[in-house]
């Protein structure tokens, strides 16, 4: 039964939670930015309110109960995207491939369209710095919240959005070649590291279509972000984070 199409108010409400929580994100980003506000206290901000967004709106509910026969699938694909976004700048890629590492640190590693900032002094996500108690935050803000704001807003939201008004209706495995491929490149710019994004926009994408299952996606995109962030705690490389 589509509930929200026996009552208006509530194919309104199918839009706030798909659109309130990532627009939250990015206001806080955007205007918390400022240098009294410390990095780590503003994602913290953002994890915070963001969650409680999504408890308070609960967007699962637009959706059938997923199920866990397609989490290795959502494993195996956040961890290809993890070493798509990782590999190309390891120093072992650099010694053994160092052509294709040039070129990918000259175009593809970050927007070449702005200019490169310059590595901050601190770290501001470093534990030694922000404390582990804000470091573990954004672990999890990156593993769980903005993978749901993310994944409900661009692959669920837009992506069928585009295909048809009430986004709702549409069908969670719908394939659109030209929509799919702009909703990634969208995502993909989204991200400072713009070509590694475009390929996790298409991976999470290729979940959703082939599960229908938006937990699946939101899956994938967790295990990426959370073994990222694993990979930089152990290893100092706070340039991804």
């Amino acid at each position: 039964m589509d509930i929200a199409a026996q009552k208006p108010e509530t194919g309104r409400m199918a839009y706030a939670s798909h659109i309130a929580p990532f627009g939250a994100w990015m206001a806080i980003m955007i205007f918390l930015d400022v240098p009294q506000i410390p990095p780590a206290w503003r994602y913290a901000t953002q994890t915070v309110l963001c969650t409680l967004l999504l408890l308070a709106l609960r967007p699962w509910r637009w959706y059938p109960r997923s199920s866990v026969r397609h989490l290795p699938f959502a494993f195996a694909v956040g961890v290809a995207v993890l070493a798509v976004w990782v590999v190309p700048e390891l120093p072992w890629t650099k010694a053994h491939c160092p052509a294709f590492h040039a070129f990918y640190m000259r175009f593809l590693a970050v927007q070449p369209w702005f200019d490169v900032p310059a590595l901050p002094k601190v770290w501001p996500f470093a534990p030694e710095h922000c404390g582990w108690g804000l470091a573990l935050v954004k672990l999890f803000g990156t593993s769980v919240t903005i993978a749901a704001c993310e994944e409900l807003f661009w692959r669920s939201f837009v992506y069928r959005w585009m295909l048809g008004d009430k986004f709702w209706r549409v069908d969670l495995g719908q394939f659109q070649p030209f929509i799919f491929l702009a909703v990634s490149l969208i995502f993909g710019l989204e991200h400072s590291q713009w070509f590694a994004g475009i390929l996790a926009g298409l991976g999470f994408g290729w979940v959703l279509l082939r599960t229908r299952d938006i937990a699946a996606a939101i899956f994938a995109h967790g295990v990426t972000n959370f073994l990222l962030g694993l990979y930089i705690l152990a290893t100092g490389d706070y340039h991804f984070w």
